[in-house]
């Protein structure tokens, strides 16, 4: 595992293997080529972008909130969305 520095917090990258459409895999490596990053650099961005990583990275800057308090409250929300679905589900 690599670690880097994401948002100002260490982070550890780790090797996976994934099962990409081959468009989506060639249209990766187009904007790689197009812009010098990686391969993997640009599915990174994208899925960090895709799961609002650079939102949620703003707000936790703009909180003042401590790591411990953010991971709290991010835990208990995460609880209550849940429950919210499933008791729309009726499960």
């Amino acid at each position: 595992m690599t670690s880097y520095r994401y948002a100002g917090v260490m982070a550890t990258k780790k090797k996976v293997t994934l099962y990409v459409d081959e468009d989506v895999m060639r249209a990766a490596r187009v904007r790689a080529a197009r812009t010098d990053k990686r391969d993997s650099e640009v599915v990174e961005d994208a899925l960090r972008a895709y799961l609002g990583f650079d939102v949620l990275a703003g707000v936790w800057a703009r909180s003042g909130l401590g790591e411990d308090e953010a991971m709290r409250l991010a835990v208990e929300e995460t609880h209550a969305a849940r429950a919210e679905k499933r008791a729309a589900r009726g499960s």
